[in-house]
């Protein structure tokens, strides 16, 4: 059994970070910048995507995502974890999944940079199969790519392939590389984003995520 898991928004509160970050880069460029409640709705598909939303219209050109980049990430590299938090009961679950012989992943948008120094700080004592984050020359979900590159370090029947994450991006991503979906109520976007892209279950609890793996598990 794989249970395959987003980071920002399933694993990680990183909100708070990642808009400390833009503004700071916003700042630096000279544009105004966003509350921290705009954030979740900026988020989900990557850092590029991410500072072309939050550009004036009129600015979203390559040159000047390049240029917030540079300071995106002279901040983020410093800051990634000081408001950074795992969500309640998502370290029980990964030690309660490793427990009984479950393999467990992680496919994040974020680059893989950031994604390997989050799970190191927050996670240290989980043996993950993969940790996979953005990746130049690699297309970003809702892509599966990402998923097929965890398959081949981790081989595992689809059968027994559960996809966790908080976005309608997260599910069409699963719903891409045929496995199961499971989306969670308490990451950055709402339960009716994850209905309305056809999540196979819906959690409210990480306990739920590990009933729906061994359920699977059985199967």
């Amino acid at each position: 059994m794989l249970i395959i898991f987003d980071l920002d928004g399933t694993l990680l509160n990183t909100i708070a970070d990642l808009a400390a970050a833009t503004n700071y880069a916003l700042e630096q460029c000279g544009y105004p910048t966003h509350s921290p409640e705009a954030y979740p709705y900026f988020v989900g598909n990557g850092v590029t995507k991410l500072l072309e939303r939050v550009l004036p219209e009129d600015m979203r050109i390559q040159t000047n995502i390049d240029r917030m980049r540079r300071h995106f990430t002279e901040y983020y590299e410093v800051h990634m974890t000081d408001l950074t938090t795992p969500y309640p009961g998502i370290m029980d679950l990964l030690t309660k999944a490793r427990e009984r012989g479950y393999d467990v992943a992680v496919a994040s948008n974020k680059y893989q940079a950031a994604v390997t120094r989050l799970i190191e700080d927050f996670f240290p004592d989980i043996k993950w199969a993969a940790v996979e984050g953005q990746k130049e020359g690699v297309p970003v979900k809702p892509d599966p790519s990402i998923v097929f590159s965890i398959l081949s370090a981790c081989p595992t029947p689809k059968t027994k392939v559960l996809y966790v994450g908080d976005s309608g991006v997260d599910m069409v991503t699963a719903r891409r590389a045929g496995v199961e979906s499971a989306g969670v109520t308490w990451g950055f976007r709402p339960v009716k984003e994850l209905q309305e892209n056809l999540a196979d279950n819906i959690v409210s609890n990480p306990e739920e995520i590990l009933a729906i793996a061994d359920r699977m598990a059985a199967e």
